[in-house]
């Protein structure tokens, strides 16, 4: 590693760099989050129906997922300080993109660049935090990017529902200006510039390969629920996706260097941790998108409203992070992932429940209960990720964890507006009742899924996690014996 920069052990730069690579996070979380209660608006702006926004929220977090891998090399090839304004550049133009779109295409397109700078932006401006500050200042560093992320989307539901109350609905993207403009000009005076001297090559075939396919899968996802081609050339598109991501896999595990190291899925609680996570989030991932849709057009919500009913989600996830150490050092990583998945499934199948006659309370105590169980579920699956991954397989792992995560999540919005759709079939969408019953439908379909994927977290065994949680497993026998042991007897007065 080479540091270009000498300026990167000066005080200011290691006050200021922590807060640059936070104003980028809380760019790229607010702007996940702040189209969800404007969807409706936008859909009705742009003469569309509103399941057909879906492509607006997959596009970006298939960019991320997409692009991710290969932002670490381009910072060891090219430098962090290169990489890190290339990224705000093209997130900010993107942010202008979307906010002068005339119509879905452009709007999604644009969302797709926006979403190849928050690949880059995000993993690039932590690498960096790593290579600066010694491992006994890190934690702190961290809490300054920690921060960003979780208030992101506890406000980003809320101003974008306000947004578009009182707004034109191309605000939600035209604030990011400000933000990318100063962000930019603090990338090029305190970003240090880090690169490694001997940069392996990049896989591009792989990433042609990967990049393609998964491309591919989400556009057959997306015009399955519109309905717009028929079987005949639907399944010819599906098998195609899927042989190209079969070529990148056979490819993957036979090159050095690959674009993802697929040798990782050997290690068992990785295996489980991300496979597990994939099925949970296919269930999970749909919400954020189906809930505002419900709020506002099937019970009435203005969106600011709407915003607000979601925001305990938020909230209850900042509050769980406190406890979620502790109760996995109490019980394990897989006692607490299986009695969580099905409570998260549970939770999410009564949302079936909501109609125009449910009390607001009842509908706040849900979201805050999804909230807490969602936090307690990722937080979970994210710390096994790394429990038994060697120091030198961290990075691949972490490349590999947050691609899946990122496709997981947009494939699960595709799934839910699909099932949704599919109930809708023949029915238009300004059909309250049926709107109502449909996503029903779908909270059901995304609340069993969610179940499933329980199946795969009993295949741990009581000790894995142990070194991240701190969980001592007790043997069978040793608590039978506590349990037969004698309680003494206390003396009344």
């Amino acid at each position: 590693m080479d540091l270009i920069s000498e300026r990167s052990a000066d005080i200011p730069i290691k006050r200021i760099m922590p807060w640059l690579v936070a104003v980028a996070l809380f760019m790229e979380q607010l702007d996940a989050t702040i189209v969800n209660t404007a969807a409706p608006t936008m859909a009705a702006a742009l003469q569309v129906e509103p399941l057909s926004l879906k492509g607006v929220l997959t596009s970006y977090t298939l960019a991320l997922a997409v692009f991710i891998p290969i932002s670490g090399w381009m910072a060891d090839r090219f430098g962090t300080k290169r990489v890190f304004a290339l990224a705000i550049i093209l997130f900010t133009a993107g942010s202008l993109l979307c906010g002068l779109a005339v119509n879905v295409p452009m709007l999604v397109a644009s969302r797709l660049l926006q979403g190849i700078g928050g690949a880059m932006m995000t993993p690039v401006g932590r690498l960096a935090l790593v290579r600066t500050f010694p491992r006994s200042e890190m934690i702190t560093a961290m809490n300054y990017v920690i921060i960003p992320a979780l208030i992101g989307p506890l406000i980003g539901p809320f101003v974008g529902g306000v947004i578009v109350h009182w707004l034109p609905w191309r605000m939600i993207f035209f604030i990011n200006l400000p933000f990318g403009l100063a962000g930019l000009w603090l990338a090029r005076r305190y970003m240090p510039d880090y690169r490694e001297d001997n940069t392996p090559p990049l896989d591009r075939l792989g990433f042609v390969l990967f990049g393609t396919g998964i491309a591919l899968l989400s556009y057959v996802l997306e015009v399955l629920g519109d309905h717009q081609l028929g079987p005949g050339s639907i399944l010819p598109l599906g098998a195609l996706a899927c042989a190209l991501l079969g070529a990148y896999v056979w490819r993957a595990l036979r090159i050095p260097f690959p674009l993802l190291s697929l040798a990782l899925f050997r290690v068992r609680t990785f295996r489980v941790s991300v496979v597990g996570g994939t099925v949970t989030r296919l269930g999970i991932g749909g919400m954020p998108f189906l809930l505002p849709l419900l709020y506002q057009i099937g019970l009435g919500f203005k969106p600011w409203q709407a915003g607000l009913l979601t925001m305990p989600q938020a909230a209850a996830a900042i509050g769980m992070k406190i406890l979620c150490k502790p109760l996995l050092a109490r019980y394990g990583h897989r006692r607490v992932l299986i009695t969580n998945t099905l409570l998260l499934g549970a939770l999410i199948t009564v949302f079936t429940q909501i109609g125009p006659d449910t009390p607001v309370f009842v509908i706040l105590f849900l979201s805050l209960g999804q909230g807490l169980i969602s936090a307690l579920q990722f937080t979970s699956i994210n710390s096994l990720v790394y429990a038994d991954v060697t120091d030198a397989d961290a990075s691949k792992a972490s490349s590999l964890a947050s691609t899946g995560q990122q496709l997981s999540l947009s494939f699960g919005v595709a799934l839910g507006s699909v099932v949704a759709a599919w109930f809708l079939h023949g029915v238009p969408q300004t059909d309250h009742p049926q709107l109502i019953s449909a996503l029903h439908h779908a909270f059901l379909v995304l609340g069993l899924v969610t179940m499933l994927s329980s199946l795969c977290f009993a295949t741990l065994r009581p000790e894995d996690g142990k070194n991240v949680s701190s969980y001592a497993p007790r043997s069978r026998a040793k608590e039978l014996a506590d349990n037969q042991r004698p309680q003494p007897v206390r003396v009344g007065s």
